[in-house]
């Protein structure tokens, strides 16, 4: 089936020497890999890897089997030009993080267009704003709503969150964060994209992080944490 849809690439891996094996979230069909044959031809490798740089977003035709083997393209370009994230190093190592989360994390080749069009909006507003420390940690955090496992509303006087049910608890046990975490955690469930980026310090982002990796892991079996996990710490120590 020849389908026309946006894409988001999730990550790419070279096959042999030429080709490359990219893996997209799809707004038609959610989750696809592609072969591309030839990507690092002398003639068409710039153009070519240039569209599978981690998070871009591409106008794509394909040829769609639905086989479980890999599809294929027949027009690729990108939808919108990214202006400053393969540029920024700060944005560059936050957008391969993020797509190695994604990477782990969506398992279904199904549509889900929710989840894509809250990623094609963060990505635009990640692209084009400056102040972007709590970016990653916002994007985790909201894209539960669209994976399934979105924490639960707090009331006022639970002062524990507890991570294997998602909800707000006024007792401690095991899988609960402290009651200092979970303060952090409150904190940053009320925010948004434009919120204020000096509201945690260094530590604390490194902490709500930890609480993050770990609650995606208490809900996505076989979850792995992230190789770019200590470059990203670099980026931001």
């Amino acid at each position: 089936m020849r389908v026309n849809t946006k894409a988001i690439v999730i990550s790419s891996l070279k096959y042999q020497d030429k080709s490359l094996i990219v893996k997209c979230f799809t707004q038609s069909d959610g989750l696809k890999s592609y072969f591309v044959h030839n990507a690092f031809s002398s003639k068409s490798a710039t153009r070519k890897t240039a569209y599978f740089q981690p998070l871009s977003i591409l106008e794509i035709e394909a040829v769609h089997k639905n086989k479980g083997t890999l599809e294929t393209f027949k027009e690729i370009r990108l939808a919108i030009p990214f202006a400053t994230v393969a540029s920024d190093v700060v944005k560059s190592t936050i957008a391969i993080f993020l797509s190695e989360v994604l990477h782990h994390s969506i398992r279904e080749e199904e549509k889900n267009e929710a989840l894509f069009e809250f990623l094609e909006t963060a990505l635009l507003w990640f692209d084009t704003h400056d102040e972007v420390a709590n970016f990653h940690l916002i994007a985790l955090l909201q894209a539960t709503k669209f994976l399934g496992f979105y924490p639960a509303n707090c009331k006022n006087d639970e002062r524990y969150f507890e991570m294997i049910e998602g909800v707000f608890s006024d007792s401690l046990a095991v899988s609960t964060l402290d009651e200092e975490e979970t303060h952090m955690f409150k904190r940053l469930l009320a925010l948004k994209f434009d919120s204020d980026q000096k509201i945690f310090s260094g530590n604390e982002r490194s902490q709500l992080l930890k609480i993050l990796l770990d609650y995606y892991a208490f809900h996505l079996d076989g979850f792995k944490r992230p190789k770019s996990l200590e470059v990203l710490k670099e980026v931001f120590s």
